[in-house]
């Protein structure tokens, strides 16, 4: 059994349907990106998968589970949803009610502030951090029970670049350690370098999940770009061997993904090559095609 269960969920608002009937599974130890546009029915999934909104119909569980029925919630699921702490609050006494909350030893507090980079900023009031510190604070609250999964909405939101690369490895760390690690981003440059696999709705429904590398390779359109001093001689090398090819403005595009191929025939039969190159769609390109786009759901 997948340890996230997402089943045929529907969410109605009123006359607004926000998640529609949309099924989708986690396994244990992967970091999975959840992408969509805004208003395309993230967080109200997630929120079903914490109990905080009731479905309307289907189900959203942990491990075969509700998140209402897990006997010790806090060391199952750590949650950020957003980055809030009183802002009259140094840090230390933000986590340590948390602390209190999940009835952990007040220590933890101070760990948790070393292990996210805060432990200078620990006696500082939260609401002087910035949208960085503020967003760190919150994985630290999130990691309090030590959970076995984190639920992550928009943890990249406010990180300058290298926060962005230290969140990177911290959720890499962690999916080492076997972790479940489910983030919703809209820094799809970052969810490229991170995830193992992706979600994609839209319109509540889901788009696609499948593995980062196999949407990615399926959604490339596979073209390697030549230059070339004689492409026309080329050109006529390339398609005795079986390729497609078009020529535009002194290049050659070949449908292909084997760079290594083209290469091989290229100098085999003589031709200077000045540049080749595979042109693949970056993971934006791919979101924005298949969420703009009418798609079969790739699976």
């Amino acid at each position: 059994m997948s340890l996230i269960q997402i089943d045929h969920l529907v969410k109605d608002f009123g006359g607004v349907r926000a998640v529609d009937d949309l099924t989708f599974a986690i396994d244990a130890g992967r970091i999975s990106g959840f992408l969509g546009p805004n208003g395309s029915g993230k967080t109200t999934t997630l929120l079903s998968l914490l109990g905080l909104v009731t479905p309307t119909s289907g189900t959203a569980t942990i491990d075969g589970r509700s998140y209402a029925s897990l006997a010790d919630p806090l060391a199952e699921v750590g949650a950020m949803l957003a980055a809030n702490a009183h802002p009259a609050r140094t840090a230390r006494d933000h986590l340590r009610v948390l602390a209190a909350e999940a009835g952990v030893p007040r220590a933890r507090a101070d760990e948790l502030l070393g292990l996210v980079e805060l432990g200078a900023a620990a006696d500082r009031r939260a609401g002087g951090f910035s949208l960085g510190m503020r967003q760190r604070l919150g994985l630290a609250g999130a990691l309090m029970g030590d959970p076995r999964i984190l639920v992550l909405d928009e943890p990249a939101n406010g990180l300058d670049p290298e926060g962005i690369r230290w969140l990177r490895d911290f959720l890499v760390a962690l999916a080492g350690e076997g972790r479940t690690v489910l983030l919703s981003s809209h820094v799809l440059s970052e969810v490229a370098q991170t995830v193992d696999e992706v979600v994609v709705i839209s319109r509540g429904r889901l788009v696609t999940h499948l593995p980062l590398s196999e949407l990615m390779a399926r959604r490339s359109g596979g073209r390697v770009r030549l230059r070339t001093p004689d492409y026309a001689a080329l050109q006529a090398v390339l398609i005795d061997a079986g390729f497609k090819v078009a020529s535009t403005g002194g290049e050659l595009h070949v449908a292909s993904t084997d760079q290594d191929a083209i290469a091989r025939l290229a100098f085999a039969s003589g031709h200077l090559l000045y540049e080749i190159t595979t042109d693949a769609e970056s993971l934006e390109e791919v979101f924005l095609t298949l969420t703009t786009e009418p798609q079969e759901v790739l699976a």
